[in-house]
């Protein structure tokens, strides 16, 4: 799994909701996730993924010490400072630009192991003890957010099998 993780202000997701035949207006604006400080996070499912990467992503991200102390130093983590995430599915994440103009997704999972997985991310983030909101699974939606920082953050459960250096 990969999970891009933007420390925020504020941030929210919305939906238009679709209108009948194609020469109709668009339909309403839908809020349908919105939080205060915290973090965004967009995260991505591979075709391997399974729950060991879902627990490793979420002790990472709950833990992960990039808000600041009084001297402005990143010693605390979100359950330190409460914050709030608003965990976005983006199968984007694992789009392949080696070749050619248009990406290849095929390492993404596909919907049902992606959603399964998602859903279950989303339920560990709320067993940890953190406020989250979420967008809607395969819908088209609009992220709003004010960067805090700016403070953005790639991780990836495969990395856990990685030697640090070498």
């Amino acid at each position: 799994m990969r999970a891009l993780i933007q420390r925020v202000t504020s941030a929210s997701v919305t939906i238009q909701s679709k209108q009948v035949g194609q020469d109709e207006p668009a339909g309403d604006v839908e809020i349908i996730g919105v939080i205060g400080p915290g973090l965004v996070i967009l995260l991505g499912v591979a075709k391997d993924d399974d729950e060991t990467d879902a627990q490793y992503l979420v002790e990472k991200i709950a833990n992960l010490r990039i808000f600041a102390d009084e001297e402005n130093r990143f010693n605390h983590s979100a359950l330190d400072v409460g914050a709030e995430f608003l965990v976005v599915s983006q199968f984007t994440l694992y789009g392949d630009t080696r070749k050619g103009r248009r990406p290849d997704f095929n390492q993404a999972a596909g919907p049902d192991e992606a959603k399964r997985l998602y859903e279950h991310t989303v339920e560990l983030f709320r067993q940890a003890g953190i406020t989250v909101a979420t967008g809607r699974f395969q819908e088209h939606m609009q992220v709003s957010l004010e960067n805090d920082g700016p403070v953005t953050m790639m991780l990836d459960s495969a990395d856990r099998q990685r030697p640090r250096r070498g």
